[in-house]
């Protein structure tokens, strides 16, 4: 057990208050009765049996913050660091503040913050490997590292920026609640350090010492219904109206009568972006290729592949009963075969490429671990799914010889079902992979569109990887290629006029929905403007040299040049679109500091050399 001190002070201990049955949510704070099974078993703190003798030991417990108290001397940041032996880069707690008002009139606003160990931690439910465990002891949210493969999918949901990834470990930690001093009565460490009475802790909905509120929010907090976590808040200090981040993070919050709310703050040249008004920012557009690269890249390249393989199955199977008899294996007995080979290969490439996004790629297997929550663990089983399926009916209609043995009739049949079976596998393995990036803690991602473009890329994709392979060889054959590519074209059309209709919903959404959302949206016409309209230019172009190729019914060389435009065009807006994708979204997090968690700052390190020195605590290893 922890060694409590002799001279351990009182504050350091939790109080043994009176608590209601209910929190603020609805939910029970006694979570389970002490007479439960469960009860009494030991949590093996560092391999220690011993049971705690709090007698709170199954209540919900959490964090409370007095704003008016924080000094931000970072004493909490420095207990948690020993107490838990992070690395420069890794804070499990961290302080960062907003500023608003003017001379001499300026306040800031100070927030410390950690895991708040939810009542509805999307971590546990998002993490593919079930990494997350919510005990009954203290209601403490607690992440087995040596379980976790590094993806940082709970990274994504968590809209507090608890899980702390480690690049350079290939695995996330975070906040364990200091459930070792817990066991002996001793708040965690963080709130025992607490220079001026800001950050305490104890059982939820109780009142500590020398406090007046319970409140949920405060300026810079996400909302609330996303997890409902277990930190109470207390600021009664009159605030500017306006209040904003000091990290480059281009947010700042505006009070209505309920609450502060994130609004864009994108300020270039002598304007500043108001989203009420929609006012035009003075920020120039530019094109800032270099910063479409991002941990994400794998993702970019596996999520494009697999909907591109999926396209071109589906009119590999589908075109030959739908009046595609060229495309069908009777038609190329042997390009057929060969084609459903090589998409295996390549949506075997995506897969290798896709555990590349892993801190610890040798454990890939771990995602199949979660199918009952993670979106994660969803969208790989069916990916796998798609693939073997896929395989399947490569394999029998390829290498027929291979299962001379059995009857010719069981083999047909089996390769039709296989085949069947993955026409429905591909598009819903597509759904799934949707279904990840649907996160209320990443606004810009949590909107329909998200399908809409997974599915038109499955279209136009897939057209472009039929007709690369087909159009050459039918012209190789002096075969007519006129009805194929009028049918590729209707089909690569379609995807663009689905893609582009979700992008212009997706536009007029945040447009009207203030938020980080929008930001991002602010973000993608400013800083990346010039770089979103060149893929809106190349949507556009590869549509109209698609539709110029197939009305003008040019052949030879003059088709071939219009056709090979389009798709340099399609591949462009694709590649560029995905990037930006990635880049471009703002997550729900709390502020950061000007130099701690700025994302500004970091770049600046990294180029200025700053980031070599581990002190300064910057991320410059990938894992």
């Amino acid at each position: 057990m922890f060694k409590v001190r002799n001279n351990e002070p009182e504050y350091a201990f939790i109080p043994d208050s009176e608590a209601p049955q209910t929190n603020c949510y609805g939910k029970p704070i006694q979570l389970i009765d002490e007479n439960d099974p469960l009860a009494g078993q030991s949590l093996n703190i560092n391999g220690d049996s011993s049971v705690g003798d709090n007698p709170n030991r199954y209540k919900q417990h959490g964090f409370y913050f007095n704003a008016d108290n924080c000094i931000a001397c970072h004493a909490c940041e420095a207990a948690c660091a020993e107490k838990n032996d992070t690395p420069a880069h890794l804070a499990f707690r961290s302080v960062g503040y907003l500023e608003g008002g003017s001379y001499p009139a300026v306040a800031r606003l100070n927030i410390s913050m950690a895991c708040n160990h939810c009542d509805n931690p999307v971590c546990l439910k998002g993490c593919p490997t079930r990494a997350y465990t919510k005990f009954a002891e203290y209601g403490a949210v607690l992440q087995d590292p040596d379980i976790c493969f590094g993806c940082g999918y709970c990274t994504w949901v968590c809209p507090y920026n608890a899980p702390q990834l480690d690049p350079v470990a290939g695995h996330v930690s975070k906040c364990n609640m200091c459930v070792d001093r817990l066991e002996v009565g001793l708040k965690p460490a963080c709130a025992s350090a607490c220079l001026g009475g800001a950050l305490d802790f104890g059982v939820i909905e109780t009142v500590p010492e020398n406090r007046e509120q319970l409140s949920t929010s405060i300026p810079g907090f996400p909302d609330t219904s996303i997890t409902q976590p277990n930190i109470r808040f207390q600021q009664t200090r009159s605030l500017p109206r306006e209040m904003r981040r000091t990290d480059s993070t281009p947010i700042r919050y505006v009070r209505d009568d309920q609450n502060a709310k994130p609004e864009p703050d994108v300020k270039g040249g002598q304007g500043t972006y108001r989203s009420a008004a929609l006012k035009r920012t003075n920020k120039p557009r530019q094109w800032n290729l270099t910063k479409l690269r991002s941990r994400e890249d794998p993702l970019v390249l596996f999520t494009l592949i697999t909907q591109a393989v999926v396209g071109a199955f589906l009119l590999l199977f589908l075109g030959p009963p739908f009046g595609l008899a060229s495309l069908g294996a009777a038609a190329h007995p042997v390009a057929y075969p060969v084609m459903l080979f090589g998409l295996i290969a390549v949506q075997t490439f995506a897969l290798v490429i896709s555990t590349l996004h892993l801190g610890r790629p040798h454990r890939f297997y771990r995602a199949f671990n979660n199918l009952r929550h993670s979106p994660v663990s969803r969208e790989v089983a069916a990916v796998a799914v798609f693939y073997n399926l896929l395989g399947a009916y490569a394999v029998l209609t390829g290498l027929p010889q291979l299962f001379a043995w059995l009857p010719e009739g069981l083999v047909s049949a089996v390769r039709e079902l296989s085949g069947w079976l993955a026409v429905i596998a591909g598009p819903v393995s597509i759904y799934f992979m949707h279904r990840i990036y649907r996160i209320p803690a990443r606004p810009f991602w949590n909107h329909w569109q998200v399908l809409t473009s997974f599915y038109a890329s499955m279209l136009t994709l897939g057209s472009l990887a039929v007709a690369l392979v087909f159009v050459p060889l039918l012209v190789v054959q002096d075969t007519d290629y006129t009805p194929l590519l009028q049918t590729l074209t209707l089909l690569a059309l379609a995807g663009l006029v689905i893609e582009a209709f979700g992008l212009y919903r997706h536009a007029d959404y945040l447009r009207h929905h203030s938020g980080e959302g929008q930001a991002a949206w602010m973000e993608q016409t400013t800083t990346f403007g010039k770089t979103y309209w060149l893929r809106n230019a190349l949507m556009l172009g590869a549509g109209l040299l698609i539709a110029l190729a197939a009305l003008s019914g040019l052949q030879g060389v003059a088709g071939f040049v219009l056709w090979g435009l389009a798709a340099l065009a399609l591949s462009g807006a694709a590649l560029i679109g995905r990037a930006l994708f990635y880049v471009l979204v703002i997550p729900t997090t709390l502020p950061g500091a000007f130099f701690w968690k700025n994302p500004a700052f970091e770049e600046h390190a990294r180029e200025a050399g700053l980031a070599d020195m581990t002190q300064v605590g910057v991320q410059v290893a990938e894992h």
